[in-house]
């Protein structure tokens, strides 16, 4: 096994985002230190070789122009020899493409989709483990204050943490278990990061097939049970998937069960409406995945060795929480109707509105009533209104239970 003391440089090659990202949690996982470089074409890629010599190449095979195999080849013909590691991950399984590649001494030759945890074994023998003793992970610069440092995070934030349920179902999945498409629903259906980020991949120009996928039910079959874990895996993998802040992880609970219970009421009362409940429910659950997004961030505050008071927490969330939500349903590329919905759950405004944002808006203040206050009360509801609820119907609501 290679020991590396020195920050290895690795090239990634490969133009689809979602793929991109995991691939830099893998490195990352095994080498934090990591200086790692990403480029979309292989013609990049060798420009990038010329002018910087990585210690690892990972490529993927169909690459525009130049592609995956052309990029060995010639950068075994400038490097003299068969040193270099390079990882060449391709949809070309056929005997002909890896005849083609043997001559080339690939250091793996990986089918897409490509397993994520027997590429992250490949990649522990390639780079070794970092020795924090011999060359410690420095901290990036933080702003000056809180403030600063919150504005500039905003809009490049991982999002949510993790449940810690999801990630020992991740592990049993590594572990060998194997599950289908119905049981990875049932095991991620609750979890606002990792639904909001495979409907985001499903919905990727790589996948992209006709209408888009607004719930964690239709982006399952789009993206299948392989690269499904994969993404899961990236996310469960990256800094701070959990939090460790006690302050934190309390009030990171309280949003999950808010999170979940909204889902729950949403997917009822969308039943007995006939409506989309499986909309209504993912609507709901995403609703405040900002709040989890900043509470992520936080801790990477606290562990830059920052101070951070219980009283600040709360200001922080109460002021910018909307805000880390706004940019990361943007910035993820989540469907216009699915973003809707989740707005109509703390605004209606104004304007023609679909049966099942008035569902999540009226969700929204039944969640608020006081302890001394009925159901029924809501039926002045604007929401309320405009669905013609029926009394009976409101009574029935499963506040108790959610």
């Amino acid at each position: 096994m290679v020991s590396l003391v020195k920050a290895p440089d690795v090239l990634i090659a490969e133009a689809e985002a979602w793929t991109v990202d995991l691939l830099i949690q893998l490195v990352r996982d095994i080498r934090p230190d990591a200086q790692i470089t990403r480029v979309e074409d292989g013609q990049a890629a060798l420009s990038h070789y010329r002018k910087r010599r990585p210690q690892l190449v990972i490529a993927d095979g169909e690459l525009p122009g130049l592609d995956g195999l052309q990029l060995l080849r010639q950068l075994r013909q400038l490097d003299g020899t068969t040193q270099l590691p390079f990882i060449l991950i391709s949809g070309r399984l056929d005997a002909a493409s890896v005849r083609a590649a043997r001559p080339l001494a690939p250091s793996a030759y990986l089918a897409k989709p490509f397993n994520a945890e027997k590429l992250r074994q490949r990649l522990h023998a390639l780079l070794g483990s970092h020795d924090p003793a011999a060359q410690p992970v420095t901290q990036a610069p933080l702003a000056a204050n809180l403030e600063q440092y919150l504005d500039a995070v905003r809009e490049e934030g991982q999002g949510a943490p993790l449940l810690g349920e999801v990630r020992e179902a991740v592990s049993r999945c590594l572990n060998g278990e194997d599950y289908d498409l119905r049981q990875l629903e049932q095991m991620f259906s609750r979890e606002p990061q990792i639904t909001a980020r495979l409907i985001a991949a499903a919905n990727s120009a790589a996948l992209q097939q006709g209408a888009p996928c607004q719930t964690l039910r239709q982006a399952l079959p789009r993206l299948g049970v392989a690269h499904t874990l994969n993404l899961v895996l990236g996310m469960a993998i990256q800094r701070n998937a959990q939090l460790r802040d006690p302050h934190l992880a309390e009030r990171a609970a309280s949003t999950y069960a808010r999170a979940q219970q909204c889902a729950d009421l949403a997917h009822w009362l969308a039943s007995e409406l006939q409506l989309d409940a499986e909309l209504c429910f993912t609507a709901g659950l995403l609703h405040n995945i900002g709040e989890l997004a900043l509470l992520r961030s936080l801790q990477d505050w606290l562990d830059a060795g920052e101070p951070l008071g219980e009283d600040e927490i709360e200001q922080q969330l109460q002021r910018r929480a909307a805000g880390f939500g706004s940019a990361l349903r943007i910035r993820w590329r989540l469907p216009i109707g699915l973003r809707e919905l989740i707005a109509a759950f703390y605004n209606l405004g104004s304007g023609v509105f679909s049966r099942e944002a008035l569902v999540l808006n009226l969700v929204s203040q039944a969640l608020t009533l006081g302890s001394h206050q009925l159901p029924g009360e809501l039926l002045e509801a604007r929401c309320a209104r405009l669905l013609r609820l029926d009394p009976k119907l409101l009574a029935r609501l499963p506040l108790a239970a959610a």
